[in-house]
């Protein structure tokens, strides 16, 4: 046995070591003309012999570059810079004899002409597609202006939200959202509270990650979408100022500031933003109970009135200490308030239209969430190759207070009060605490092959004590019957390797991640303890392979879990009116994902996707009626497996010099089963279209318009059903002083036209929902960037808290 493993240890050293060999190698760096480093600047090798560009980099932090694996030979070197001139150095020879040449640094100067005369019009696309991940270039679209990420994100291709706030990718639930590499641990309808409360204008780019590697946290079923803020990245002092307003059936306002300051060795930043909007939703509910001997008809109809303030900053520093470490440190947090004033009239009958009662409530309810996260990091190059170690401490906190005051009153078929008022209070005050730590390193085998490798862990305490009390003789009095306190517990210690290797027309990457899993939930009122422990293997896998100039192929396949966000742990009812109610499950269990895609892509432009998710123990949300108080209660269950089939089509057109279009197509099946739901099996299924179309017009160098439209037939969630929804947005931007500013006047849902609408699938259950929101709406927005403009310096950076604060409420 020693012996065989000699063998294979001298057989892995061998590879290693062959692999390791390279021919020449240039290294280098650029400078401008003030002898700072010039940071993401392209520069091309150039075959002597032939003119032939033979390969390319993209300049560092440092301004540094370099090119390995090169032929004996001549080359000379060009390096491009937007503003400054082209610059050709060389020639350079690569001999046997010098195979590894430091050149001198290259200095770059401005371009000759007026700088008021040049005229960039290039811009990224709205779409397009980078290292298996789609990415929308938000800051490009005249659309997000004023719009939140909510909006931005229900209108992104291939993405659906149902009216719970649940998030769909390519037809694949059980998405996790990521804000800046953060996962806020939240549950969907927080989640969707938290994005409604996010401004669109200063969102940049949002990453659409169907199968992540190994390198990412493993939470997500359905994938990761990534929202990237804006950050200002020039050197000296700059920032962006914002403001706006809109108006649909309420006014809306919004405004922001950025600012950064950057020299040699520190760089300074912050931001801070704030929203103001009221706005409505109608909701109505038609269902149905029965009884042995009686059928009892219930139609609701409801409007809630929100009045929303949000605040949110964030500041930092970072320290070069010389020229390969970095040392930083962040905080941001959020304070945000909201205001409900939520009206429901509920007309009961037992042979509709005729109404035998009444009952009409006036909820409201106010909300208070608050946090601070604060993140030391810290980053070394180790060494030229690329050898690189990066390590990240955050500690998060969490306060959310929330207070509903419900007032029924009871009516007769006459219209007469029948009894004094059923008045109740809930107040659900919880307190969250995150403490996560990360390293990670990467090793460069040689420039075509690397490992990554990483350790994780975080520790979550979760404090909910819910309170109910009844409003009796005038006081308030507490009713321990439906009070209660939930803690929760959970500590997760991940290590993973990730593997990439690229041949001559071959690409691929293997990983693996591993989670141990702590939990206990504590129902200290109903002494009911639930712990668990279990460990998780998590395998991943991208093999990309390039056909010819014009053709590639891709295939990738990932390993994830789905856990329960805290607030669905929590076994205690959560009202929406006196006969619709939700309740937490402690027994509940993540539920776990296979998924798998074959991609084709056709001149970088085109591509098409096959997809495949097979998700087993998916929680689901199920509705139980009590017969007897004509009650609803909303719960989740792990009682089903999903399968879901989906290709992808995305192919941007451009129609005439100023007239370009991006246009995705995805065609899904899902397919529900439970072998049993309520004593009975239950089978679900339904194929899906989805469209989105975008517009850009150039309508002159300072003027452009932007129309989009999407579609999305009826589609199944589970035991759900929702019909067809589709709408229109349009958006005219203006630059000026020098392209400066800029003036944004958009319109969303132009035609007022979408709306949710959702029924159950279950035979047995009579169940439709119908909601509209505030969709459409008219703003104008005004922004205008100051001070310098010139090299890039911050940097972008996840902590290592990103997937524990995806389970904590942070917004209403």
């Amino acid at each position: 046995m020693k012996k065989i493993i000699t063998v294979l240890l001298l057989c892995f050293l061998r590879i290693i070591s062959v692999e390791a060999q390279t021919n020449g190698q240039i290294n280098g760096a650029v400078v401008d003309e003030k002898h700072i480093s010039v940071m993401y600047g392209a520069v091309s090798l150039i075959r002597a012999a032939d003119s032939v560009q033979v390969k390319s980099a993209i300049t560092t932090e440092k301004g540094e570059f370099k090119f390995l694996n090169l032929s004996t030979g001549t080359y000379f070197i060009a390096v491009e810079w937007v503003g400054y001139q082209k610059k050709f150095n060389g020639p350079f020879t690569i001999s046997p004899e010098h195979q590894a040449l430091t050149i001198p640094q290259i200095v770059i100067f401005p371009e000759a002409k007026q700088l008021n005369m040049v005229s960039i019009v290039g811009q990224k696309p709205l779409i397009e597609r980078k290292n298996n991940q789609l990415i929308m270039n938000v800051a490009n679209s005249t659309l997000a202006a004023g719009s939140t990420a909510l909006e931005i994100l229900s209108k992104a291709p291939g993405v659906s939200i149902d009216n719970e706030g649940n998030i769909s990718l390519k037809g694949k639930p059980g998405v996790n959202v990521m804000i800046d590499g953060k996962l806020t641990y939240l549950s969907a309808t927080q989640l969707a509270n938290l994005l409604r409360t996010t401004d669109g204008n200063s969102i940049q780019t949002i990453e659409f990650m169907t199968n992540p590697s190994a390198k990412y946290d493993a939470a997500g079923t359905g994938g990761l979408i990534n929202i990237r803020l804006k950050k200002n990245t020039n050197y000296g002092t700059n920032g962006t100022l914002t403001a706006g307003g809109g108006y649909g059936n309420y006014y809306k306002s919004n405004a922001g500031v950025t600012l950064n300051h950057r020299s040699k060795n520190i760089n300074v930043f912050g931001n801070y933003n704030f929203s103001g909007n009221k706005e409505y939703e109608d909701l109505n509910i038609n269902r149905s109970t029965s009884s042995s001997n009686e059928k009892t008809y219930f139609d609701q109809q409801g409007r809630d009135i929100y009045i929303r303030k949000n605040n949110s900053y964030k500041a930092g520093i970072d320290y070069y200490l010389g020229d390969k470490n970095i040392i930083g440190f962040a905080m941001s947090g959020y304070a945000n308030r909201t205001d409900a004033n939520n009206k429901i009239n509920t007309l009961v009958s037992s042979r509709p239209p005729a109404i035998d009662s009444t009952v009409t409530a006036i909820n409201l309810g106010k909300s208070r969430y608050t946090s601070q996260t604060y993140n030391l990091n810290y980053k070394a190059i180790l060494d030229t190759s690329g050898q690189e170690l990066n390590a990240d401490i955050d500690y998060s906190r969490f306060n959310n207070d929330n207070s509903v005051t419900y007032t029924n009153n009871f009516y007769n078929a006459a219209g007469l009060l029948t009894k004094a008022p059923l008045i109740f209070r809930n107040g659900t005050p919880a307190r969250v605490k995150i403490l996560a730590g990360k390293v990670d390193y990467v090793y460069p085998f040689n420039p075509k092959m690397k490992l990554e490798t990483g350790v994780k862990s975080s520790y979550v305490s979760t404090d909910n004590d819910f309170r109910s009390e009844n409003f009796d003789d005038d006081k308030w009095v507490n009713d321990l019957t439906q009070s209660n306190r939930f803690t929760y517990k959970e500590q997760v210690n991940a290590v993973y390797a990730n593997l990439h290797k690229e041949l001559k027309s071959t690409t691929f990457q293997i990983g693996l991640r591993a989670e141990l899993t702590h939990s206990e939930g504590n129902s200290v009122t109903l002494q009911n303890v639930v712990k668990r422990n279990y460990l998780d293997l998590f395998p991943s896998l991208s093999v990309q392979q390039s056909l010819s100039k014009d053709h590639e192929i891709g295939f990738t396949y990932s390993s994830r879990i789905n856990r329960p966000d805290y607030q669905s742990l929590n076994p205690f009812i959560y009202f929406a009116d006196l006969y619709t109610f939700s309740k937490g499950n402690p027994q509940l269990k993540p539920e776990y994902a296979n998924s798998f895609e074959l991609s084709y892509g056709y001149k970088k432009t085109t591509n098409v996707t096959f997809g495949y998710i097979h998700t087993k123990d998916v929680m689901t949300t199920t509705l139980l009626t009590d017969t007897v108080k004509k009650t609803l209660l909303i719960f989740e269950q792990n009682l089903a497996e999903r399968s879901t089939v989906s290709m992808n089509v995305n192919r941007p057109v451009a129609v005439t010099s100023w007239w370009n279009t991006n246009n995705d197509a995805t065609l899904y099946y899902s397919r529900f089963s439970s072998p049993d739901l309520f004593g009975a099996p239950f089978k679900n299924g339904k194929l899906t279209f989805m469209m989105n179309t975008t517009q850009n017009f150039t309508l002159n160098r300072t003027m452009s318009a932007e129309l989009s439209a999407n579609y999305q037939s009826a589609q199944v969630f589970g035991t759900y059903v929702a019909k067809p929804i589709y709408g229109v947005d349009l958006g005219i931007s203006k630059s000026f002083a020098d392209k400066k500013a800029t003036i944004k006047l958009s319109a969303s849902d132009l035609f007022n036209t979408r709306k949710i609408v959702v029924k159950s699938a279950i035979p047995f259950q009579d169940y439709n929902l119908s909601q509209k929101q505030e969709s459409r709406m008219f703003r104008l927005t005004f922004s205008y960037n100051f001070g310098s403009s010139g090299v890039k310096a911050v940097r972008e950076r996840a902590n290592s808290s990103e997937i524990e604060q995806n389970r904590v409420k942070s917004g209403n």
